[in-house]
């Protein structure tokens, strides 16, 4: 079988099929990176070490004898989807929603607006992103979303370089946060505190920050009566208690607004401000402007508005849904789907596990009774092609390096290469 992605969907579906098929299977899990494990190192915050802790989990299951990680193999480049049918069995494409979904209003090109993925990706480390992408220049930033990301985005912001320093951060990024002139931080919603994504641990956690003061304007923070779930009254509790705080003259401010919509980014260069529209629900619960409008002069403006997927060469592709369309996980014969491209960005990094059970159950089913055409050819067809994957231990080697550089520079457990030159070398000297 073969596994395209080695994040969370990728890794679940490599151990369903190794834990489901009755019979012996090989799961070889290829991956565009030198790296595996996709959102766990690359998009969960370097300061929630518990969350990143799954990635133990993920290591297993790697190190399972059936499974074989291949990185630094992308497919529509090395290898086409006829390649990997020819060699395998079946194959299940997991490469998740990794791209920020638009806000639609002018401005939004503008130098200085930046989707929030490219700045996760900018502090986590990501090979993708250069490390000087970022510059912290100016003392305003409007962050447009009120999810998990765009808390993650604004507790970076709000910390000090030295309250990072212990996490993998890489250490170019940690020196240019170190240098940031950020004073003031506006998380921005379209709806009401009961519509808002975030879950109430990651919420409470702006609230204990010791970098920045957290208002909510007590007018914003007014709920109308409903019968909210328990999650729901957990974070209206806690906006309203904010919205009743003084501010304590921290180095940092961070506002939380709600019932506020982006209408315009302004700027001749480069963004020099945000124009945004009051708004209020419509009788049918939609979201509409009241025609109140206020200007933040904000330098950066950060888009966690929501993630959508991108088509894989060869692959079916819904424009309408983002995803891959399925039945069950089923795509054509011999070709599934598991994690975000199947299903759209949601749920947590667990759902992610019984939504590859679901997909593997389909799979093994369509190949009971079935001749095998699969071959260990893989390594062949590469070769021929000028490509040497990545080992799992060679991955080890990375680990091995980033593990050297923390000690070296006196930070924490691990420090993480940037660029895929330092990898290689760890790998290859």
């Amino acid at each position: 079988m073969a596994v395209i992605g080695s994040g969370p969907a990728g890794i679940y579906t490599a151990e369903a099929l190794v834990k489901q098929s009755a019979e012996p299977v090989a799961v070889d899990v290829l991956e565009r990176l030198p790296t595996p494990y996709g959102l766990v190192r690359y998009g969960v915050a370097p300061d929630h070490t518990s969350i990143k802790s799954i990635a133990n989990y993920l290591r297993r299951v790697l190190e399972l004898p059936q499974v074989r990680f291949l990185g630094g193999v992308t497919l529509g480049e090395h290898l086409s989807v006829d390649d990997l049918l020819g060699v395998y069995d079946a194959v299940v494409y997991c490469t998740g929603a990794m791209v920020d979904r638009k806000l639609g209003i002018p401005g939004e090109d503008l130098p200085g607006s930046v989707a929030a993925t490219d700045f996760v990706n900018w502090y986590c480390g990501h090979p993708d992103v250069d490390p000087g992408r970022f510059t912290l220049d100016t003392s305003e930033v409007a962050v447009i979303g009120v999810g998990n990301v765009a808390v993650d985005v604004v507790r970076v912001l709000a910390k000090t370089a030295d309250e990072l320093r212990a996490t993998d951060v890489p250490h170019e990024v940690l020196e240019r946060l170190g240098e940031s002139q950020v004073k003031a931080i506006h998380m921005i919603g379209r709806r009401g505190p009961e519509h808002a994504k975030f879950t109430l641990k990651e919420l409470r956690e702006l609230g204990e920050l010791a970098n920045a003061d957290v208002c909510v304007r007590p007018e914003e923070a007014v709920v109308l009566g409903g019968d909210f779930p328990r999650q729901v009254q957990g974070n209206i509790k806690v906006l309203q208690s904010w919205a009743a705080r003084e501010p304590v003259g921290r180095p940092r401010r961070l506002d939380v607004r709600f019932w506020m919509r982006p209408v315009e980014i302004l700027g001749a260069e480069r963004v020099e401000g945000l124009k945004l529209e009051r708004t209020r629900l419509s009788e049918d619960g939609r979201v509409v402007g009241t025609g109140e409008f206020e200007t933040l002069p904000v330098g950066m403006v950060l888009r966690s508005v929501g993630y959508r997927s991108v088509p894989l060469p060869g692959v079916p592709f819904s424009e309408r849904t983002m995803t891959v369309p399925n039945e069950a996980g089923r795509v054509r014969e011999r070709e599934y789907v598991a994690g975000w491209l199947k299903r759209g960005p949601t749920g947590v990094i667990g759902t992610n596990k019984s939504d590859a059970a679901e997909t593997v159950r389909t799979l093994l089913a369509d190949l009971d009774g079935r001749e095998r055409v699969g071959h260990d050819g893989i390594g062949a067809l590469l070769a021929a092609r000028g490509v040497r994957p990545v080992t799992y231990d060679e991955w080890l080697a990375v680990e091995a390096a980033e593990a050297e550089l923390a000690k070296t520079l006196g930070r924490g457990e691990r420090v993480k290469l940037v660029g895929l030159e330092a990898m290689l070398r760890a790998i290859r000297p």
